[in-house]
């Protein structure tokens, strides 16, 4: 019983959804952004990556991946043994360093040494105080500080792991700066000289928005022939650094017959779109499409005519148009 009982549920269910109207748009010609796109990533415009000074095995780690830290927190700490014998030591030959000065110095005085021993005891003792100041900073570096506030991008080392000077630790950025980087072949970098408007697409996030700022940047790859250009993003909280994105630089504008991307139904080399027609039935014709414009949009190049009722949700049009037949 229970059987039959769910195949006519589903029945009744699948003909409810086919009665739903579906989404339909008329075409039109109308005027739309001419673009060039480009893939690219997104990345911080304020980062930092913060490495290791001495050598020594991390002890502590206080902050991980995705973690909000403020300027100044501590990140980790590192054992600072080996640099504290080395402060000690410096210490110790400054010391000795002061005591022979004040000997030479004494002794110059009483005419039993040479000016020129009193300059070499003087230069011991500068060369003492600046190892002194050196051991000591590289004590203090033990103790791993944010340099900004911002979030961690990435931990580059764990507990026990042997950090040595110039080791990444960790990524941080600043999360309300973000920009993209998109390669330009030099064949279009003429033409992107007077660009200052840009979309960017975020093809996982399903969103576009308007760039701020659009650089070029004066160098061009001597390797790939490719010019970078950076494009800056207004505020975007589902955006992370390492996102891939694709920008779209508006170059002009032209008057196209165009349908939304998402009523575009592809078989291999083959594109075509559901069709509404007078009486409300559908069917589905071929398209010969151009390239990509405005904001999501395709050019049409053949198949369609101005007031042709196009169905922008073809997975449920063809679900219909099977439950009809």
């Amino acid at each position: 019983m229970l059987r039959p009982f769910l195949a006519g549920l589903f029945l009744v269910s699948a003909l409810a959804h086919a009665a739903e109207p579906l989404p339909v748009i008329t075409v039109q010609r109308h005027t739309v952004d001419l673009t060039v796109p480009a893939e690219s990533l997104v990345e911080a415009v304020q980062q930092a990556t913060v490495g290791a000074q001495l050598s020594g095995r991390v002890l502590e780690v206080k902050a991980d991946a995705g973690q909000s830290v403020r300027k100044g927190d501590v990140l980790m700490r590192i054992d600072a043994r080996e640099a504290a014998e080395a402060a000690r030591a410096a210490e110790a030959l400054y010391a000795n360093a002061k005591v022979s000065f004040e000997r030479t110095k004494s002794l110059v005085t009483q005419k039993f040494m040479s000016s020129a021993a009193l300059d070499k005891a003087r230069a011991d003792l500068d060369a003492a105080a600046a190892n002194r100041a050196a051991a000591g900073a590289g004590q203090s570096h033990a103790t791993i500080l944010a340099p900004m506030t911002g979030i961690v991008a990435r931990r580059h080392a764990e507990m026990g792991d042997l950090a040595t000077p110039g080791k990444p630790l960790f990524t941080i950025y600043q999360p309300g700066a973000l920009r993209v980087t998109a390669s330009i072949p030099q064949t279009q970098l003429k033409a992107m000289r007077s660009v200052a408007k840009a979309r960017v697409e975020f093809p996982e996030l399903g969103k576009w928005v308007d760039a701020v700022k659009v650089q070029v940047l004066p160098t061009a790859d001597a390797a790939t022939h490719v010019s970078l250009v950076r494009v800056t993003l207004p505020e975007v909280p589902e955006a992370t650094p390492g996102m891939f994105a694709r920008v779209h630089f508006v170059t002009g504008q032209a008057e196209k017959l165009t349908v939304p991307a998402v009523a575009v139904l592809r078989r291999g080399e083959v594109a075509a779109v559901y069709v509404q027609t007078a009486d409300n039935r559908l069917s589905l014709r071929q398209l010969r499409l151009g390239e990509a414009v405005g904001q999501g949009e395709i050019e049409v190049l053949a198949g369609l005519a101005a007031g042709d009722k196009v169905v922008t949700d073809p997975v449920r049009a063809g679900i219909q148009l099977k439950s009809a037949n």
